[in-house]
């Protein structure tokens, strides 16, 4: 019988030059699979604790060698000689471990490298794929991709509030199309930039970040993009935004820091939805608070008539008793899927499970500080997102 023969974890450095955690198991057969767990810049309220040496100074107490501890030193033992097969018996006796619903006192961090690196593992002991290792006979579709071509919010130091601007290549014959067709708008929007006179310099994510005249500007630009590369704005390449607006929401009202503009969710409501009647956007993520469900209604009742995806991030935070919740509130069709949201591989296919069961489209995202991990992309074709 196969089991987990060796764990041990290390601290490594993310897209953002901050600290996380990477973790490898051995099993007794010889494989041996590594995860690396990745960290957000604007995180959901809900989400699980994420460990951080945030009593001593090196790297500016966003350490994580009391993670790779609780790996080394709690973890480890627990689940040497346990079957790695045993997917959800080896995420049960972390969580129980730890013993916290946010995860606290081992963090969702540690929890989830170590997780990750135990599936991994058994695929490779398999001797075949992640994804068919996770998903089974039956995934046989690759996604399509959204790329995040322009900054604002969180992830970029310019003037633009809405965190995320993306092309979605619906009109793509192929992945490796869809790849070819952003990587052509994404150049032909640098082109752009530069013969306006905006600053070409990106954000956090790879994303253009230039100081712009308003948001909706953005929007123009995306699509001057996309016409120039020989491409129909709507048909073969559409647009989606991540508004990230839990950042915004205080005092019952959303206050766009960077704009100086402050609006109330019926007003936001609105504006939405005039963007989405002017361009080609199918899909719009947290575009009201994670708190405020009056809007979430709201604009629900206002927008998926439409044919506009509403995407809960924040809102649900990969969390099956918050997809739950949404559904019996009629708000959003998507859930965003974000592994160490919620801190552990087991959780992560519940939320997915639930919300296929309740008509929900589902999105796998990375965190605006990544990995060279993929272990995302296999669990996108895993899960037919």
């Amino acid at each position: 019988m196969v089991e987990i023969k060796e764990i041990y974890s290390i601290e490594v450095l993310d897209s953002r030059s901050n600290p996380t955690l990477m973790c490898e198991v051995r099993l007794s057969d010889g494989a041996i699979g590594s995860a690396m767990a990745p960290s957000g810049a604007s995180r959901g309220m809900n989400e699980a604790h994420e460990l951080r040496d945030e009593g001593t100074v090196r790297y500016h107490r966003r350490g994580v060698l009391g993670a790779v501890g609780k790996i080394n030193d709690i973890i480890a033992p627990a689940l040497i000689g346990i079957s790695p097969f045993e997917q959800q018996r080896v995420d049960s006796i972390m969580l129980t471990l730890d013993g916290a619903h946010n995860k606290s006192n081992l963090g969702a961090n540690s929890i989830l490298s170590v997780s990750l690196a135990v599936a991994r593992a058994a695929a490779l002991s398999l001797g075949i794929p992640l994804y068919r290792y996770l998903g089974g006979v039956l995934p046989s579709r690759m996604p399509i991709p959204l790329m995040n071509v322009l900054n604002g919010g969180a992830h970029a130091a310019n003037n633009v509030d809405i965190q995320e601007f993306m092309l979605a290549p619906i009109g793509a014959d192929s992945f490796s199309d869809a790849v070819r067709m952003c990587s052509e708008v994404y150049h032909s929007l640098k082109n752009i930039l530069i013969t306006e006179g905006f600053s070409s310099a990106v954000g956090d994510e790879g994303g253009f970040a230039p100081n712009l005249d308003s948001d909706e500007d953005a929007i123009k630009l995306l699509i001057k993009a996309i016409n120039e590369s020989g491409y129909r704005a709507g048909a073969d390449i559409s647009i989606a935004l991540d508004a990230a607006a839990s950042e915004w929401f205080s005092d019952g009202m959303y206050h766009l820091p960077k704009r100086g503009k402050s609006y109330t969710s019926d007003e936001l409501c609105s504006y939405f939805a005039s963007l989405a009647s002017t361009y080609p956007i199918i899909s719009l993520e947290d575009p009201m608070g994670e708190c405020d469900f009056y809007g979430w209604e709201r604009i629900s009742k206002s927008l998926l008539s439409d044919g506009v995806s509403l995407v809960g991030d924040d809102l649900f935070v990969t969390d099956a008793v918050r997809i739950r919740d949404g559904a019996g509130r009629g708000i959003a069709d998507t859930v965003l899927i974000k592994p160490n949201q919620i801190g552990s591989l087991s959780e992560c296919a519940e939320a997915i499970s639930v919300a296929k069961r309740l008509g929900y489209k589902t999105v796998l995202s990375h965190r605006s500080g990544e990995t060279e991990d993929s272990f995302i992309a296999d669990l996108a074709v895993a899960s037919s997102s």
